[in-house]
């Protein structure tokens, strides 16, 4: 542990629906500087100008405040060492490249993605990792010199030693020793003048006086990497702490394509943000059997990252529900939990906008309950034969139907139902399907029901996390059906 207190960050990328793997880690790193009387900071890693959004890191934002976390400095909030966007840090990155080119330790690139491409194929073919080959290392000092001033688009890769071995000790893992020829060239500056993950993280961290890099364990790999650049640029680099992933009960990476894996979808089904947070933090600290119920305050008091598990964090949901069920009863007063339903039902105005699209279409308020009650949910309770009945549609239909729409959703930028609405259009033109021929078994993934509120306004109040999870299990239960027939 350093003498001065340290200073610990989360730098998620809004490039997607926040992961519950970024609170794990958000969470390892607020504990942490909560322990020793450190400070946490919040950075936004948006490098990746084509997929990151300002509407996601909203959502990240607001997925890690509902969690509970709290952070001294960020994009939100400001700080000494700002600006927290990477993306307004653009001009900061490329005098410490030109220093690592300077001194011999990176090089100029004009490899095109075609020879690369070409390259990664025929190294796979040999059967053998893919990596930059050097072919940009012959070039003379003249020849880069002529071909940068003529403007020929080029990207800067750092140099990696040919002999030998990266040794360092992790935080988690202990003394770990990579060798340097399982390292490639990395890119640090892109073409647009953008730095990469790699170049600008170290930069960062340097400039933001980070001393413990807490993050998942798919980075360790590349701390080789990282540590070679603190050293060309003559820096000292910070402590770093290497968690082990969350994984499902079976030991596969949590993924959303398995399950539900975004911080919303957890929200929107009525899980409390502590008992959730008990459950992370779960991780990270030893207990004995019926200790398991802890707060915040509490998670902290018991933290201890010099006994930390490397077997692996299990994301089991049969724990987390265990764990809400409890926080709901033992932990909440009565006045308490009909504050918290009433917030959860009224959550993103999800209950009053079902209400508004209800009115037309109901003859009493008792009608409302079979209308609208599919909006707050955990399960439908689908099963194949709810997707009996529908026009010319048997399950094989309906399953191919599901199949088109899952993945034209997921890469739509933009969650509104008019958005939806013109995706649905463009994929019923382009699959030469009819739209309302497309329609019914949405509905019914939806809703449970051919026949609910409107379908567009409806996954639109649902959000892209349940719309997903929706669409899931009614693949599987279609699956099923056709596999069985």
């Amino acid at each position: 542990m350093a003498n001065t207190a340290p200073r610990v960050r989360i730098a998620p990328s809004p490039t997607g629906e926040p992961h519950v793997g970024t609170a794990y880690i958000a969470l390892f790193n607020y504990l942490f500087a909560k322990k020793h009387g450190g400070t946490f900071v919040l950075r936004i890693e948006d490098t990746d100008a084509t997929r990151s959004t300002l509407e996601y890191e909203q959502k990240v934002l607001d997925a890690l405040k509902w969690c509970g976390l709290e952070w001294s400095e960020g994009p939100d909030v400001g700080g000494a060492y700002g600006p927290y966007r990477q993306s307004e840090r653009k001009d900061i990155y490329r005098p410490y490249v030109e220093k690592i080119v300077d001194n011999g330790h990176g090089f100029r690139c004009f490899c095109t993605p075609q020879r690369l491409d070409e390259m990664r194929e025929a190294q796979r073919a040999a059967g053998k990792p893919p990596k930059y080959d050097g072919h940009c290392l012959k070039l003379t000092a003249e020849e880069v010199t002529k071909r940068v001033e003529s403007g020929e688009p080029h990207v800067v890769r750092m140099k990696i030693p040919t002999e030998g071995s990266c040794k360092f000790v992790d935080g988690v893992y202990g003394a770990v020793e990579i060798p340097w020829d399982a390292v490639d060239m990395q890119v640090l500056l892109k073409a647009d003048g953008m730095p990469t993950y790699h170049m600008a993280n170290v930069v960062d961290d340097h400039l933001m006086k980070i001393t413990h890099v807490a993050r998942g364990e798919e980075w360790l790999a590349s701390v080789p990497k990282h540590i070679l650049i603190y050293q060309y640029l003559g820096l000292e680099p910070p402590v770093f702490m290497h968690l082990s992933l969350m994984r499902n009960a079976d030991k596969s990476k949590l993924s959303k394509r398995k399950n539900p894996t975004s911080i919303p979808y957890y929200a929107a089904l009525g899980y409390l943000p502590e008992a959730l947070m008990n459950f992370l933090g779960l991780f990270f600290i030893q207990i004995a059997e019926g200790e398991e119920l802890l707060d915040m305050d509490e998670l902290v008091e018991r933290f201890d990252p010099e006994n930390l598990s490397k077997a692996g964090a299990i994301f089991d949901i049969q724990k987390l529900d265990w764990l809400n069920g409890r926080w709901l009863r033992e932990k909440l007063s009565e006045e308490q939990f009909l504050t918290r339903v009433q917030s959860w039902a009224m959550q993103d105005d999800r209950l009053i906008s079902g209400l508004r699209l209800a009115q037309s279409r109901i003859q009493t308020f008792g009608d409302l309950p079979d209308l609208t009650g599919f909006l707050l949910k955990s399960d439908l309770g689908l099963k194949a034969t709810s997707f009996d009945g529908l026009k010319k549609l048997d399950y094989d239909a309906c399953l191919e139907i599901i199949r088109e729409v899952a993945p034209a959703l997921e890469a739509m930028p933009d969650w509104t139902a008019e958005a939806i609405e013109a995706e649905l259009r463009e994929l019923s033109e382009s699959s030469g399907r009819k739209l309302r021929v497309m329609l019914p078994p949405l509905f019914v993934a939806m809703s449970g029901s051919p026949r609910s509120l409107p379908l567009f306004d409806s996954m639109a109040i649902l959000g892209r996390a349940m719309v997903r999870q929706r669409l899931k299990a009614a693949d599987q239960v279609l699956t099923a059906a056709t596999n069985a027939a």
